[in-house]
């Protein structure tokens, strides 16, 4: 993935938080390599890495044992906290360029144990997991601090057979003890490649942290719909603090094609275009235009973290299963400090 953005920001963020240095970007947001497999049926694994920036970071690193009697599926390893489906879609498939910003209160992967099963043809699924907590508070999601347990129920009451109609319903509860008793959350305008306006700071005295999400999507031929809630409970020996974010997003496929519901602990997967650009296909590709609004608040009490809504318009032209172009405009608006308009583009390849 490499993408270009370019910021606009108006005086009054000027005045607030000083002028821009570089007034656009560009970075390799992500560049994975990984292999993954079967052995002897019942046996999955998976290991993955990406080199983005000036790092190299374990991504899904994992071994898992599949149809357990009475259980399901178990995994252990570096791998997805079963926590907030805009965070378990792979980041190949999302429909902007940066995820909802409830990704940003706690680690999507985190090293621990995960057992998930589903029920009654699908339509109910179940996942547990007690991980080693990331520290929320520092640059490096690999710094250890404390531990956490997540869990996930989602259920489809509406499906049918190829999932181009269908309808998800899910709820997730994590429960976070930090060791070092500190907490942070930072939220970007809307482009990783930016500065970050909203922080809370290191929140110190921290006894424990409740995450609470809830989520639904639906998809309907080339329309959908996705919307989450999520709040955050920080107690601390001062008192406990409450942070929220929501966001919807409308998406429609112009060349008819449909969001791919993969599963409720992988959220949503691959788009086939009906045509590839030119090529085999000697088509267009497919086009899909999307919107989404999205409010944050780190305010509460003694910490003025700041209260952003954003407003995103996107076009992703898929050229291909594997090939795909993607173009954001986004609105965000930091109450009582200002506004700023970023133009952003991303080209990816998978394979």
């Amino acid at each position: 993935m490499v993408d270009q953005a370019h910021f606009f920001q108006d005086s009054d963020l000027d005045k607030n938080y000083g002028v821009l240095e570089n007034k656009s970007g560009t970075e390799i947001t992500s560049a994975r390599l990984y292999f993954s497999g079967n052995v002897y049926e019942n046996i999955e694994f998976k290991f993955q890495i990406e080199f983005a920036g000036e790092k190299v970071d374990f991504k899904d690193v994992y071994i898992g044992i599949t149809d357990i009697p009475a259980v399901g599926n178990f995994r252990i390893g570096n791998l997805h906290e079963p926590f907030r489906l805009s965070a378990l879609t792979s980041g190949k498939y999302i429909t902007f360029m940066e995820r909802g910003a409830n990704s940003h209160f706690s680690s999507a992967r985190s090293t621990g144990a995960v057992l998930f099963n589903d029920f009654f043809d699908d339509r109910l699924s179940i996942q547990m997991g007690v991980f080693r907590n990331p520290n929320n508070s520092s640059i490096n999601s690999l710094k250890y601090d404390g531990h956490a347990v997540t869990g996930r129920m989602s259920v489809l009451p509406i499906r049918n057979k190829d999932k181009t109609e269908l309808l998800h319903l899910g709820a997730a509860y994590s429960y976070r003890k930090s060791q070092s008793r500190e907490y942070r959350v930072s939220i970007s305008p809307g482009s990783r490649i930016a500065d970050k306006y909203l922080q809370t700071g290191i929140m110190e005295n921290v006894n424990h942290i409740g995450l609470a999400n809830f989520e639904t999507a639906y998809i309907h031929g080339p329309f959908s719909l996705q919307s989450e809630f999520l709040t955050a409970a920080v107690n601390t020996d001062e008192g406990i603090y409450h942070f929220s974010n929501y966001y919807g997003e409308l998406s429609y496929f112009l060349t008819g094609e449909s969001k791919n519901y993969r599963s409720s602990y992988e959220g949503f997967g691959r788009v086939k275009p009906k045509n590839n650009f030119r090529g085999k296909g000697n088509g267009f590709g497919a086009w899909e235009v999307a919107v989404k609004y999205s409010q944050t608040n780190l305010n509460d009490r003694t910490i003025i973290g700041g209260k952003q809504s954003q407003m995103v318009f996107g076009m992703n032209w898929y050229l291909n299963p594997v090939t795909r172009f993607m173009f954001n405009y986004v609105h965000a608006s930091i109450e009582n400090m200002g506004n700023m308009d970023i133009v952003q583009a991303r080209l990816q390849i998978d394979f």
